[in-house]
């Protein structure tokens, strides 16, 4: 009999967000209920630290430099299929609820019989809005941004502004128990991609979540004493844009993390009653529970925000999974990355793969101790930003050879990780065994260590035809962007105007 499939996924979600992988200071009993009675993969890494890219290779079981998705832009329209397709095919009831972020088309079903709408910012057609139109519905019109007030509040914690009955966290939480009703007795396998935004910010925990942890009780971040040497381009951009370049309020910082955890104790709560639902249905011993998210938040790590880069706050994320083989609360500690989601569920659900192109593992192998592969990768390009400080019109390159000049990639084995940016030409070598917090850079002090990390990445690139800037085993950068002296320089705004709020009375004031 083939399982049933619940998939819960997380947004900005960093992998020592949970208790039960060692962190003192927050409270994730339904996580760790999952990972005590299944498996949990200890170094577990996003394909890229942003959100389209990361889940346009979660989806197709590849990694950017085959989707060609290096960032928050389109993912391939070239008709490939996913491992939603496969499942679809294999004759699963499949459903989406909550954020799938497609791109170009955020509605689009990329091989989902059926979605439920909630996504995280703009709304294009509001008769396929669900969430938005239970919120209103339910007299909360003028909540016109609810996940949080964004703009220059972007990083400021919040309460949220409507109650936890409303909130977009239980409405996931609701919605994925009414399924397990609908499928109750079903003779169908099914398959469920259950998604919250949060704790991606603004940091919004409804009432009275967010007194579930005081500023004062949180730890700071962390901070070795070289920290600054320890950022790269792309950290030293967010952190503008996020308006955290000046100064450095402790206490605020404290109280970002609470609000933060109160946002992740609230989707463990919502994982806890959609268990105890399943157990009710009598579904649970019958459905694969998988838990992950698409990328970490630095939260002041190394003085940086947001995600992005390739520091561990970012890159390194959850991955759990109970039922079937894997059982036993045991600890994975081979290196895997989202991309193995889909060759692992094509195979449980005894779908069809031959006519795609995947590169990842089965995780069942992988537990069974299959070693071939030794690390994983990860891309993200700022090419933008980099287009922009350098000039595009200066430069004869394609558009895929900016992908990498705006690139900074990673390879992670173990023990060891290494990352390059090409925007400033550093490369950083963490090693675990004798650093496990990643304070240091070892580049220069383990010269053999990065020739053969560079060389893994190197060699990778080479094999798909992508070294762009490369030379006698070296990166060669063809632009180093100058950052602006001026403080306010790149800071974004992300106001929400969704179609259904009438702006008319700012009339005389906003320009």
């Amino acid at each position: 009999m083939r399982p049933n499939v619940l998939f819960f996924f997380a947004d900005q979600f960093r992998f020592d967000a949970i208790a039960a992988h060692g962190n003192p200071h927050i409270k994730t009993p339904n996580l760790d209920r999952l990972i005590r009675e299944g498996v949990t993969f200890t170094n577990a890494y996003t394909p890229s630290p942003v959100c389209v890219a990361a889940r346009c290779s979660l989806h197709y079981g590849q990694y950017p430099i085959h989707t060609n998705c290096y960032e928050n832009s389109k993912m391939p329209e070239d008709g490939r299929l996913s491992y939603v397709d496969a499942l679809t095919r294999a004759g699963y009831r499949t459903h989406a609820i909550g954020k799938c972020h497609f791109s170009p088309d955020k509605y689009a079903l990329r091989g989902f019989e059926s979605r439920e709408y909630q996504e995280e910012i703009g709304f294009k057609d509001m008769s396929r809005e669900n969430y938005m139109n239970d919120l209103i519905a339910a007299g909360f019109d003028y909540c016109i941004e609810p996940h949080g007030v964004r703009s220059e509040m972007y990083y400021i914690p919040q309460p949220a502004r409507m109650p936890q009955r409303l909130h977009p966290t239980q409405w996931i939480g609701d919605r994925t128990m009414a399924f397990l009703d609908e499928q109750k007795g079903s003779n169908r396998p099914w398959y469920l991609f259950s998604s919250f935004i949060h704790p991606h910010p603004p940091f919004a925990p409804p009432s009275p979540w967010h007194t579930l942890y005081r500023s004062e009780e949180m730890p700071l971040p962390k901070l070795p004493d070289n920290y600054e040497e320890l950022q790269i381009f792309i950290n030293k951009i967010q952190n503008r844009s996020k308006y955290k370049n000046r100064g450095w309020d402790e206490h605020l910082l404290r109280t970002m993390k609470a609000y933060y955890y109160a946002c992740v104790s609230f989707v463990d709560y919502q994982i806890g009653r959609v268990i105890e639902r399943l157990e009710e249905n009598g579904q649970l011993e019958n459905t694969l529970i998988l838990f992950a998210s698409d990328h970490g938040e630095l939260l002041g790590d190394y003085g940086c925000f947001g995600k992005r880069s390739m520091h561990d706050a970012a890159a390194h994320i959850p991955l759990i999974a109970r039922g079937g083989d894997f059982v036993g609360g045991k600890r994975c500690d081979t290196p895997v990355s989202l991309v193995d989601i889909a060759p692992t569920l094509i195979s449980i659900g005894g779908a069809d793969r031959s006519d795609m192109s995947l590169d990842g593992k089965d995780l069942v192998d992988i537990l069974g101790g299959d070693q071939s592969r030794r690390g994983v990768y990860s891309f993200f390009s700022s090419k933008r930003k980099v287009q922009r400080l350098c000039g595009k019109e200066n430069f004869d390159f394609s558009d895929e050879a900016w992908d990498f000049a705006g690139m900074n990639m990673m390879y992670a084995e173990r023990d060891l990780k290494y990352f390059y940016s090409f925007p400033d030409d550093k490369e950083i070598l963490f090693d675990n065994a004798s650093d496990p917090e990643q304070t240091k850079n070892y580049a220069s002090e383990r010269p053999e260590k990065l020739a053969y990390m560079r060389g893994e990445l190197i060699k990778m690139l080479e094999m798909e035809n992508k070294a762009y800037f490369t030379e006698g085993g070296k990166f060669n950068p063809p632009a180093i962007p100058i950052i602006p002296e001026n403080p306010d320089w790149g800071l974004a705004h992300q106001d929400f105007a969704p179609e259904y709020f009438d702006f008319s009375v700012l009339e005389g004031y906003k320009s």
